[in-house]
């Protein structure tokens, strides 16, 4: 990010960077920016807690979410995997004025599912220079079963390489 970062984004990338657990209610300045509209608003998606290493996010889905056979579209799963993923990895690099993009997103889709509540878990397996990669599970929130899991390989950019002032940013 610039360096006319708002202070209250640069202190909560800075307790991110030192490690810390946050709550995701704290995050609204941040999240703001992200303009991941269709996961949060279409979707549904809630994020919870944010660690430099953990996203814990949840959903409540149901008859919107549901392809014609009455069960969740997988492109819901996809769209949550890539979702938790992204932004985990874009608050890991936001404090370098570094974006995250996602260049390979693999979903699986492991039980079948037709409404309530999801909890999600993205964890980072691997951080470098250039890239990152994460995985993705999404439970069951009545009985923790798995629903589908995921692996999400993002490219870490500068902001500049995706077009100036249009750029998404964390």
């Amino acid at each position: 990010m610039s360096t006319s970062m708002p202070p209250d984004v640069r202190a909560l990338l800075d307790r991110l960077d030192a490690g810390d657990e946050l709550p995701g209610d704290g995050f609204e300045p941040v999240l703001q920016s992200s303009r991941d509209a269709f996961a949060t608003g279409v979707i549904g998606l809630v994020y919870d807690t944010f660690h430099r290493d953990r996203v814990q996010a949840h959903a409540e889905l149901g008859p919107t979410h549901q392809q014609p056979y009455g069960i969740v579209n997988g492109g819901v799963w996809c769209t949550i995997v890539e979702s938790v993923a992204s932004v985990g990895a874009a608050l890991r690099v936001a404090s370098q004025g570094k974006l995250a993009v996602g260049v390979h997103n693999s979903t699986d889709f492991l039980r079948s599912f037709r409404a309530g509540r999801v909890e999600v878990t993205a964890e980072l397996v691997h951080a470098g220079r250039l890239q990152q990669l994460w995985q993705v599970v999404i439970r069951r929130a009545e009985d923790g079963k798995t629903l589908a899991r995921g692996q999400v390989r993002l490219q870490v950019v500068d902001a500049a390489q995706l077009g100036g002032p249009q750029a998404p940013r964390p």
